[in-house]
């Protein structure tokens, strides 16, 4: 993967979270790849959770300013950076006070919050208008986590007409992450909006975490497994998909093992 640039979107990760697979692979991934010889970028939302002082996060003034709408609303964007502690890593965040400045990450008193529909939307958008002014163009795009479950949505039909990300693969890593109920009912109505639900309609009329999985797989060229224990109904789901899967493999192993999946089943995909 020399020369090759790989954006990770991940919603959790190491030191801004407590360890754990999906939080550690969001560092540890990025670090091999880099160290591999790829350019990389990760980006995350700015949870309130995240102690900005502690962790050295500051406002980048030429990045934000932009406004997403979101069902009809108009919701500003303001994206912070920070440096990993003793690596060559900077971390961008999706910032907005409406959806991430609240102490707890997915919801409060065992709920989820009723705008993680919007929250995800959000930041899926948030993520890719960001690398457009940045003007880096990804190879691969490679997401972690539910809340990241509408960036490859957005990204293969929002902007199926922008060469920016024409040429951009998609891989999905599957952890044991899910949660309980559903998310907003009207989750479809609020993508129609961007005019994006049509092939994700059947999976998110009951917006489950298996319906937020399936949709993300919709346009993944690839999917990865984060670690050895995934949800049942997800596994099953995958077992049925004629896609490229890479199993767990350990930290240890990744370098060889993902740059070989990158290169031979991800950037090869049609």
């Amino acid at each position: 993967m020399e020369g090759k640039r790989i954006l990770y979107v991940t919603t959790e990760m190491v030191p801004y979270f407590p360890e754990n697979p999906m939080s550690s692979q969001a560092l540890d991934l990025p670090k091999i790849m880099q160290s591999s010889g790829a350019d990389v970028r990760i980006f995350m939302p700015r949870f309130g959770a995240i102690n900005e002082r502690r962790h050295q996060l500051h406002e980048v003034i030429r990045l934000s300013g932009m406004n997403m709408i979101i069902n009809d609303l108009d919701q500003p964007l303001i994206i912070k950076v920070a440096s990993v502690p003793g690596e060559r890593l900077q971390v961008y965040f999706i910032d907005n006070e409406e959806y991430f400045k609240r102490k707890e990450v997915y919801g409060e008193d065992n709920n989820l919050f009723s705008d993680n529909d919007e929250r995800s939307i959000f930041f899926a958008k948030g993520v890719l208008e960001t690398v457009k002014k940045l003007n880096w163009k990804p190879d691969v795009v490679h997401v972690m986590g539910w809340m990241s479950s509408l960036v490859p949505l957005y990204l293969k039909k929002y902007y199926s007409d922008d060469p920016f990300f024409q040429d951009a693969k998609v891989v999905v890593s599957l952890f044991d992450n899910g949660f309980e109920g559903e998310l907003d009912k009207e989750l479809v109505h609020k993508l129609a909006f961007d005019k994006v639900e049509a092939d994700v309609k059947q999976y998110l009329e009951k917006p489950t975490h298996l319906g937020m999985i399936q949709s993300s797989l919709q346009y993944a060229d690839a999917v990865a497994k984060g670690e050895e224990m995934i949800p049942e109904d997800v596994k099953n789901y995958i077992n049925q998909q004629n896609i490229p899967l890479l199993d767990y493999c350990s930290k240890e192993q990744a370098k060889e093992v993902y740059n070989n999946f990158y290169i031979e089943e991800v950037m090869n995909s049609n």
